[in-house]
C-alpha cells in the first residue's frame, strides 16, 4: 500500500536515496539508474497514449504501463541472498508471456521486413520507436546491474520482450507497415 502525504522528504538532499528494503544508497547507484530508466519509459508510453488518440492497442499500453511500476517495484527491492528473505513484488513469467501473444498476434498480418525502418511515419508510430529505445536503455542498464547485483531474470526478460512489442506496435501505426519508413543503406552516397 502506498500512503504519501508529503512530497518532500529532504532525506535525499545529500544525494542519497532509500530502497525498497528500507537501504539507503547513493542516487546514482546502478539499481537506481535501472528503475529510474524504466520510469522514463514509462513516462514515454505516457506521451504516446495523451499525444496519439489513434494510438494502437491503448488498453495494452495501460497495462504495460502498470507493469513497468511492477518492473520498478522489483528492481527497488534487492534480491534476498536465501529464499526466506522478503522478496517483495516480482515480475512473473505471465506478464511477458501476455506481451509474446501480443507480439504474434499483432505481427500476423504485417508484410515480413526486407530493410531496417527508420523511426518515421505516423506520430504514434514515432512515439513507439522512442519508447523502444528507451526501453532497450533501460534493458541494458539492467543487464549491467546483474553484473554487480543478483537482480530477478524475469523483469529483464520482461523488457526485452516489452521492446520487441513496442517495435510491433510502431509498424500497425504505421498502417500495419505500408507507412514504414525504410532504410535505404548507402541513400545518401550517391553522387560522391
Amino acid at each position: 500500500m502506498v500512503f504519501l502525504n508529503r512530497i518532500y522528504t529532504k532525506s535525499g538532499d545529500a544525494g542519497e536515496t532509500g530502497l525498497g528494503d528500507g537501504s539507503r544508497v547513493p542516487k546514482d547507484a546502478a539499481r537506481v539508474v535501472a528503475y529510474g530508466e524504466v520510469d522514463e519509459l514509462n513516462a514515454v508510453l505516457g506521451l504516446v497514449t495523451a499525444n496519439c488518440p489513434e494510438c494502437p492497442e491503448r488498453a495494452l499500453i495501460r497495462t504495460i504501463q502498470n507493469d513497468l511500476f511492477d518492473v520498478g517495484a522489483d528492481l527497488c527491492v534487492p534480491q534476498p541472498e536465501s529464499e526466506g528473505g522478503n522478496q517483495g513484488l516480482r515480475i512473473v513469467p505471465a506478464q511477458y508471456e501476455r506481451l509474446e501473444k501480443a507480439i504474434d498476434r499483432l505481427n500476423e498480418p504485417l508484410e515480413p521486413l526486407r530493410s531496417f525502418i527508420l523511426p518515421g511515419g505516423t506520430p504514434a508510430a514515432v512515439w513507439l520507436h522512442l519508447a523502444r529505445t528507451v526501453c532497450r536503455r533501460a534493458e541494458r542498464t539492467v543487464v549491467t546491474l546483474t553484473h554487480t547485483e543478483k537482480v530477478n531474470p524475469h523483469a529483464l526478460i520482461y523488457l526485452n520482450r516489452l521492446s520487441d512489442l513496442l517495435f510491433v506496435l510502431g509498424r500497425v501505426a504505421n498502417d500495419n507497415g505500408k507507412g514504414d519508413v525504410l532504410w535505404v543503406p548507402g541513400a545518401s552516397r550517391e553522387g560522391e
